[in-house]
């Protein structure tokens, strides 16, 4: 494969977007490709905007997706989705964790949350997917392994063998929590 995947992975500070990148930096390097990635935490411990770029392939020379290239938005709030549309490549695959956290000015009274977010994904992009990773998460037994379960339904879309996913969840994951995410990887797999 000669062509560079290029994936944004995009949420809210405390969702797990950075161990995600991490995962699947790492399962990439063991399948054997040429990897960059780039981090922008914004306020994420205040529960700002957290954004990642993963480039993979053969050769990357920069870690950095340029707008209009992105091959897959990897989402982890509805609401962050929004604010990355226009670096989409015209087919790319929008995958979307279907869960809300409420900015400061929802819980202020000041503004509505949209609930009209996933209709819309739906309408324009043809490969869109609304995932319920939470879900996926608490069936494994633990709503913690959320970005876990939201690797395991990224991961269909690449041809890497489940062995090197595991391998890379457990290099990145302290040992007592590896069986568990394990599990939620397994299951976040399974979902269509």
């Amino acid at each position: 494969m000669d062509k560079v995947t290029n994936i944004l992975m995009a949420g809210v500070g405390g969702q797990g977007v950075i161990l995600a990148s991490e995962i699947v930096s790492e399962a990439m390097m063991q399948a054997g490709y040429d990897v960059k990635k780039s981090e922008v935490h914004g306020m994420a411990q205040r529960g700002g905007s957290v954004t990642t770029h993963v480039r993979f392939g053969k050769k990357v020379y920069s870690p950095l997706i340029k707008d209009g290239e992105v091959d897959i938005l990897f989402s982890f709030e509805l609401l962050e989705t929004m604010r990355y549309l226009g670096t989409l490549s015209p087919d790319a695959i929008v995958l979307v964790n279907n869960q809300k956290i409420l900015p400061p000015s929802v819980t202020l009274g000041k503004d509505e949350y949209p609930d009209t977010i996933p209709g819309l994904l739906s309408a324009r992009y043809p490969r869109f997917e609304l995932v319920d990773a939470l879900g996926v998460a608490q069936q494994a037994g633990n709503a913690k392994a959320v970005n876990v379960a939201f690797v395991g339904v990224l991961s269909r879309f690449f041809d890497v063998a489940e062995d090197i996913w595991h391998k890379a969840i457990a290099a990145m994951l302290p040992p007592k929590l590896v069986d568990l995410n394990l599990k939620a990887f397994a299951l976040g797999r399974e979902q269509h």
